[in-house]
């Protein structure tokens, strides 16, 4: 493998009513790091300084770039304001969002190749995780940097558990004709009024990943073509939406669910309001940070013959068509998600539990080399056995994961399927009915995409 996986020139036609976004301004150019040294105004979108996380690495990016004036607009990424902004042409330089919706804007030509940027700043591809490198990679050409790497397992209230008669071991997802006795043992229903949840299956969210443990992938390698109708999809839907339907019908459980802290002293593990769900590892840190006491398991999520499966996920830094500062912009990708800046970062989280008296669970990026020296120079074992395993089980499935692949219409793949499993919970129509419109759905985005 060359040291930078290079990346092949592409030219994207934008649509959706996205005109007169022109060249990049400030003398640089259409893929971004030629042209100009590393000054002036930068602006992001879709990112905020939610934590030492990510006020450390920015504030490593401003010391080595004091000419650069960076503004970050904190808030969410906003679709519309996105597009508008680029159909406008003067959209912010830098946008933070979703892997899985690269390939949609790569197509729409929202976004710049990353060719230029890659060579010129030197970025070493090879340091990110394939399914991270994957996901921002359209047609052999990467459109984007990778920053977390989220990966879903499986949470236990093992508490819950030994109430019910079981151990953790005796919760087997592999073993789907057995879930709605399990499910009935661990869920509290009372008069159609849900107490507990015993097993949120986690969809629509997590559909892929069922899917995947049934043997499928929804979408094809490529990102090309959609599997939605697949016997085995329509099988994990139905499988997910039994459990619900179990547990007091979708308006009841969604309601319960609603309630639910995960960020604070009051969540569902410490209130005992749920004993076993997937869920993305970050809660694995939020758990350690406000309930050090809790009666926490965490298993692999596995396919149907038990071996260990997850899915990757996360968000990407890319450079939008029409930034006027792509050079900085470049720069500023790196610098972000360069091993020693993680480092730099993760030592600062260590630093800021350690003054809390909390434990430090580790920090999970796109970046394998950062993710390495992490766990080799500043974790170290809790003392809490439930903890410190469930750290081990986060760290063995990460080079294990899939993601859904770049796709050219990405964006309108993940509404037919959303939407198809909403149809169902909402008892509108039946899996297989569902899942067949929504094949066509994404079947016909798919094929004007590629025109």
């Amino acid at each position: 493998m060359s040291r930078k996986l290079r990346t092949t020139a592409f030219a994207g036609v934008l649509t959706l009513a996205l005109t007169g976004c022109g060249g990049v301004g400030g003398g640089g150019n259409d893929e971004g790091g030629g042209g100009t040294a590393t000054k002036g105004a930068l602006s992001t979108m879709g990112f905020g300084f939610s934590d030492e996380i990510a006020t450390t690495r920015v504030d490593a990016f401003k010391r080595d770039n004091p000419d650069v004036e960076l503004k970050v607009t904190e808030g969410a990424f906003d679709e519309q304001q996105f597009l508008s902004a680029v159909a406008s042409g003067n959209p912010p330089d830098l946008v933070y969002m979703d892997r899985k919706l690269i390939g949609t804007y790569a197509k729409r030509g929202a976004i710049q190749p990353l060719t230029q940027c890659v060579d010129k700043q030197d970025i070493d591809l090879g340091q990110y995780r394939p399914a991270a490198r994957e996901q921002v990679t359209l047609d052999g050409t990467v459109y984007g940097i990778p920053e977390f790497s989220t990966v879903r397992v499986v949470y236990l209230n093992e508490g819950l558990l030994k109430k019910a008669g079981l151990t953790a071991d005796q919760v087997n997802l592999a073993d789907w004709a057995a879930l709605p006795a399990l499910n009935a043992k661990l869920a509290s229903v009372s008069g159609g009024r849900l107490g507990r949840i015993g097993i949120d299956p986690k969809i629509p969210e997590f559909l892929p990943m069922w899917a995947k443990a049934n043997g499928v992938d929804m979408l094809s390698a490529d990102g090309r073509a959609a599997k939605l109708d697949d016997p085995k999809v329509i099988e994990a839907l139905t499988t997910g939406v039994n459990l619900i339907q179990q547990q007091g019908g979708w308006g009841a459980f969604k309601s319960f669910r609603d309630t639910f802290d995960f960020f604070g002293a009051q969540n569902p593990l410490s209130k005992n309001q749920i004993v076993a769900w997937p869920m993305e590892e970050w809660f694995l840190n939020q758990a350690a940070k406000n309930s050090p006491n809790a009666e926490l398991v965490v298993k692999p999520f596995v396919d149907r013959q038990g071996k260990p499966l997850t899915q990757s996920a996360g968000q990407a830094w890319v450079i939008t068509k029409g930034a006027k500062n792509p050079d900085a912009a470049c720069a500023f990708v790196k610098k972000m998600t360069a091993t020693d800046t993680w480092l730099a970062a993760a030592k600062a989280r260590v630093d800021a539990r350690k003054a809390a008296g909390q434990p430090f669970t580790g920090v999970y990026t796109a970046n394998a080399e950062a993710d390495k020296k992490i766990f080799d120079e500043l974790y170290q074992p809790t003392g809490n056995k439930r903890f410190d395993d469930a750290v081990a089980t986060i760290r063995s499935v990460q080079d294990a994961a899939f993601a859904l692949p770049a796709s050219p219409a990405g964006a309108e793949f993940d509404k037919a399927y959303y939407d198809a499993v909403n149809r169902v919970l909402a008892g509108q129509e039946q899996p297989a009915q569902a899942l067949q419109r929504a094949q066509r759905e994404a079947t016909a985005a798919l094929d004007k995409a590629a025109k």
